[in-house]
């Protein structure tokens, strides 16, 4: 699979004709909604097997190899030239596809209303043969330990043809808000907690679920150790099912961090005692805030570091944003950013005829434009090129996988490049 991004005056035919593929097959890839209206900046996926690599100054054979995990004679046997050449600027490459490592991945869905749009059902069904668990989001504890149901739908059947492991999402939510006195029953109400997890056991027995991940967030730091007792509790109730138990953590950057996000969730704890866990690693750049890359690397990589210091790797997946935002400028406080998939961040880009530019530190691209009322606008999304710098670094920090908030936002490229980069695992 290559990674192709837009320059001034390509067309699609012209791109098709450098990687000896068709438009049609780059089109249907990448569902280009702008196909005869391309982007200076815009990237795509193309469809073949292995990639090419375009010759840079200074770049031998051996640095080339080393990039892409292959030997400098075997790059060289691959494309009949002679080992020791003197790579000319320019000088097309082809890389083949190297061995893949095996991968997890899940997907929350958020049904919100009275009934599930079919749009966001359909959004699940395809993303599905890409994933390794199908999480509604989500069940919602009461202060009596029942459970408030989300719309399921036909979520559960969706998850079994496709092999996926239905994740029970639990969180401390009321009026969808998450709340530290609900957290504080929940946990320290031995009463209430005994009737809580019954009713898990009986619900998820019902519909089949096999992954309990609880989803407890803005909690009191003095519950942090009643917490960590309630999950070692829940292990030993949930294991006799066979089933799977995981957690949703705040994206910590060290164990003394403090904040009510952060102060109860014990990583340590957490690694020693539940199956895995999905690290929400993304709304730096959020709605309420100013504009800024959803996920930047950088500061992805800070919050794994501290990660796999406290627990082991194989046990994290990376959150990712299958979204981002569209902000107003100037940023007000109180102002509220508008969220776009990056099919709609593409077409925005077009209608307003402006360039996509790439933060190489952030890893994410973004562009600006003035609305018709004459508002500038900053925009900040998702790309082929961002979620493949994650990728790698699942690769580089032998991360289990990585987890999506949320379906339902158009994002083709994500799933070809799954495939490309990972074999998924199916349990």
């Amino acid at each position: 699979m290559q990674i192709h991004v837009v320059r001034q005056g390509e067309t699609l035919t012209t791109i098709a004709r450098t990687y000896h593929t068709t438009v049609n097959d780059i089109v249907e890839a990448n569902d280009i909604p702008n196909p005869n209206d391309l982007v200076v900046g815009q990237s795509m996926v193309i469809p073949i097997v292995g990639r090419f690599h375009f010759v840079q100054p200074g770049e031998s054979l051996f640095s080339i190899g080393r990039r892409y995990g292959i030997s400098a004679q075997e790059l060289a046997r691959v494309n009949g030239i002679p080992a020791n050449q003197q790579l000319q600027t320019g000088l097309r490459l082809y890389i083949p596809q190297g061995a893949k490592r095996n991968a997890e991945f899940n997907g929350y869905v958020e049904p919100r209303g009275t009934a599930v749009a079919p749009a966001l059902e359909q959004s699940a069904r395809e993303a599905a043969p890409y994933l390794t668990y199908l999480a509604p989001f989500s069940f919602q504890a009461n202060r009596d330990g029942t459970l408030k149901a989300p719309l399921l739908n036909n979520f559960p059947a969706i998850a079994k043809a496709n092999r996926n492991v239905l994740m029970m999402v639990i969180s401390n939510q009321e009026n969808d808000q998450f709340s530290d006195e609900l957290g504080r029953i929940l946990l320290t109400n031995m009463e209430i907690q005994d009737r809580f997890l019954n009713n898990i056991v009986t619900t998820a027995n019902r519909y089949g679920f096999r992954d309990i991940h609880f989803d407890f967030e803005f909690l009191r730091p003095a519950d942090r150790e009643a917490y960590n007792t309630f999950l070692r509790k829940a292990k030993q109730r949930f294991s006799q099912q066979g089933w799977f138990l995981s957690t949703a953590l705040a994206p910590k950057t060290s164990a003394t961090q403090q904040g009510k996000w952060y102060e109860a969730h014990d990583y340590k704890a957490h690694g020693e005692i539940v199956d895995f866990v999905v690290i929400m690693t993304y709304e730096w750049g959020y709605s309420g805030g100013p504009a800024m890359a959803v996920s930047p690397i950088d500061q992805v990589r800070k919050v794994l570091d501290y990660a796999v210091s406290e627990m082991p790797s194989n046990k994290i997946l990376m959150g990712q944003n299958l979204y981002g935002y569209d902000w107003t400028l100037p940023f007000v406080q109180g102002t509220v950013a508008r969220a776009v998939s990056p099919q709609q961040a593409i077409q925005l880009a077009a209608r307003h005829n402006v360039p996509i530019q790439y933060d190489t530190k952030a890893q994410a691209p973004f562009f600006r434009y003035r609305a018709e009322d004459g508002k500038q606008h900053e925009v900040w999304f998702e790309d082929a090129r961002s979620i493949q710098a994650k990728f790698d670094l699942i690769k580089e920090m032998n991360l289990r996988g990585m987890s999506y908030w949320k379906l339902g936002l158009a994002f083709p490229q994500n799933w070809l490049l799954i495939v490309d980069n990972f074999n998924v695992t199916k349990r």
